[in-house]
């Protein structure tokens, strides 16, 4: 063979092997399952991964029931939601311990959409393409329909941020926001609830203030309390947190908590059904639960325009809370996790999902301790739930209708008890930074006056605001100390000449944010060396004048006077700390040096990037007969020590 064709051939296998490796590097980036299955320890993983799944059911069951019910739509839809995100978050999501499926944030924002499309009192909405299913009635078909597609939409905007590459943008989701924000949803949920505590018909409300006027409505007709409801609610809670709270203590003594949502829901259902509490004291249950799944359907296209709003606060509410759980987990059990890898994951498990009347899901903090607590090591315990799931979906779920509505509400409010404890945070934002602590509050207040994505709004506007106001006033300049320099050069000459020589650390980067502050810094240590000098008073006079007239104008009106080469003053810059700059920084940088050379003093920089030697060539005239930029302060000490008697350097840059 030919050199020439032998050498083309092995290019061209090289450029094939590189692209089928970067095909399968990306796979196994977007589908991290193709990493963690083969790796699968099953001795080590399988049983503790199976009782984390069997608890997990347990709880994906009543969460999805009652974040149903949440949602305003069918319970029944609340187990496919707790079946179907599920196994496509195990294949696209990162979080060995988050476990995704219906969430009481999302289902709160997406009954917004449902009650005001399909409002109880009547339904003038039509869905024609999803009639007719699982032996529901219309009103409930239509119901469901427009929560699929907020899901849709939503998921649509997930993975569109994911294309977009926005992953990178959750540093501005600090945790004082994150913590507000799902702290004011919560109160939210549990505000949501009390009308079935107290077993009273409230009409839904929405809106801006609608919190307050809730609470005002339930005060108003307070008379029209169930005492039987409000006993069962409160009994329930009592048993649900007392147990709960023996679990956690002593769950390091035993391997398998004790169920108690499984207990109270099967005990209330009998007594229920064997009391005919539903007749005899009126009781509200869950009612009929159809059995099986739905064939997919289209959500309905046509109301995806009035759903926007929800769908934004679907997608960003969702991921902020799931990431956060995510991130939570793999810094505990030293793994990582891929922001932008999430979106794609959390997209998925809505836009799917959604085909088979789901409602909108995300990952819960409930659920997620759970399985910490149960040690669950991989996501095969999540996907052991769901098999335990499509079991109740065809087996159990219709026994279900005894279930009363109170005792769900009561297991949703315990359930929140991780999300209302950080309270607790306040205290600790306090003593750590009192602006944290203000962004919490007003943050929390927002989201109860308006709404969770408002709340999440309002959080990042305020992060924003504050980084660019402590950005901008952050000392930029730090005075080095002169001992170790003065201690390294012994002699007499050089110490009197070292008194001529300062030396400034850049500490931030320099942008447009700080670069007037910048300014100021420097110019304040020059005139504060500039007062206290008392070696040469008349000379030092002269020099604080003309400091003293800002950099800006270029010139200052006064005497001509040329100092000595050894009485010039040197200002060394350590731009070790300038780890960024942009236009209007570099050009901050070449004011300030060709200004200190009409003044006659020397500029040094040392230890200054290629791009910002660059910049700065470029940007102005550099030339001088000595060098300008060092790689180290030292190099430029050394300098200064050699051209007190002049030396023509012809090059900027010295090495």
């Amino acid at each position: 063979m030919p050199r020439g064709k032998k050498t083309r051939s092995t290019g061209w296998r090289k450029v094939r092997a590189l692209r089928l490796e970067d095909i399968r590097h990306w796979w196994m980036r977007r589908l991290p399952v193709l990493e963690w299955v083969p790796a699968y320890d099953w001795k080590e993983n399988l049983v503790p991964d199976a009782v984390s799944g069997m608890m997990l059911a347990i709880q994906q069951v009543t969460q999805g029931l009652a974040f149903a019910v949440l949602s305003s739509v069918h319970p029944v839809f609340g187990l496919y939601g707790s079946f179907f995100p599920v196994i496509i978050y195990a294949i696209f999501g990162m979080g060995r311990h988050v476990a995704t499926g219906t969430f009481a944030l999302t289902s709160l924002i997406s009954a917004n959409a449902v009650e005001r499309l399909v409002p109880s009192a009547g339904t003038n909405f039509t869905a024609n393409n999803n009639s007719g299913v699982l032996g529901l009635s219309e009103f409930e078909m239509q119901r469901i329909g427009v929560a699929t597609a907020v899901s849709f939409l939503g998921g649509i905007i997930q993975v569109a941020m994911f294309m977009l590459q926005l992953g990178s943008a959750t540093f501005l989701l600090t945790e004082p926001v994150i913590s507000a924000m799902t702290t004011g949803a919560a109160t939210h949920v549990v505000t949501s609830q009390v009308k079935y505590l107290l077993g009273m018909k409230v009409p839904y409300i929405s809106g801006p203030l609608g919190f307050f006027h809730i609470y005002a409505y339930i005060f108003e007709n307070i008379r029209s309390v169930q005492l039987e409801a409000l006993l069962l609610s409160l009994l329930s809670i009592v048993v649900l947190v007392l147990v709960k709270e023996l679990n956690e203590k002593f769950q390091r003594n035993i391997k398998i908590v004790l169920p108690i949502d499984l207990v109270l829901i099967i005990a209330t259902s009998t007594a229920c059904y064997y009391a005919d509490m539903e007749y005899v004291y009126g009781l509200e249950v869950v009612g009929h639960i159809p059995e099986g799944l739905p064939p997919p359907k289209l959500p309905p296209m046509n109301v995806l325009s009035e759903v926007v709003t929800e769908a934004f606060g679907v997608a960003l509410v969702g991921y902020v809370a799931s990431l956060a759980l995510a991130q939570g987990s793999a810094k505990k059990f030293k793994y990582t996790v891929d922001d932008n890898q999430e979106f794609l994951a959390h997209g998925l498990s809505n836009v799917i999902p959604s085909f088979f009347f789901c409602i909108p899901s995300a990952a819960a903090m409930g659920r997620t301790a759970l399985l910490y607590s149960t040690g669950a090591r991989t996501q095969v315990a999540c996907l052991i739930s769901s098999a335990l799931i499509f079991l109740v979906i065809y087996t159990i779920g219709p026994m279900l209708y005894w279930l009363p509505m109170c005792v769900l509400a009561s297991i949703i409010i315990v359930g929140l008890k991780g999300m209302l404890m950080q309270f607790r945070d306040l205290k600790k934002y306090w003593n750590v930074d009192k602006i944290d602590w203000s962004i919490w509050v007003s943050t929390y207040v927002f989201t109860i006056c308006f709404a969770a994505n408002v709340g999440l709004l309002y959080g990042v506007v305020c992060t924003i605001v504050t980084v660019i106001f402590r950005f901008s006033r952050a000392r930029t300049l730090n005075l080095k100390n002169m001992r170790e320099v003065e201690y390294k050069y012994k002699t007499e000459d050089n110490c009197q000449s070292l008194k001529q020589v300062k030396i400034v650390s850049v500490n931030n980067p320099l942008v447009f944010l700080n670069a007037r502050k910048f300014h100021a810094d420097l110019t304040q240590i020059i005139q504060k060396d500039s007062t206290s000098s008392q070696a040469c008073e008349d000379v030092n006079k002269r020099e604080q004048n003309t400091l003293l007239c800002s950099f800006s104008n270029g010139s200052c009106h006064g005497e001509s006077w040329q100092p000595s080469q050894s009485e010039r003053r040197v200002l060394i810059l350590d731009c070790s700390g300038l780890s960024l700059f942009d236009y209007t920084g570099a050009s901050m940088l070449l004011q300030i040096y060709m200004d200190c050379k009409n003044r006659h003093i020397d500029v040094l920089l040392a230890r200054c990037k290629a791009s910002l030697i660059k910049a700065m060539q470029y940007g102005g005239n550099l030339e001088s007969e000595n060098p300008v930029f060092f790689e180290s302060v030292s190099s430029a000490i050394d300098a200064i020590q050699i051209h007190r008697t002049p030396i023509n350097v012809p090059n900027i840059l010295a090495r």
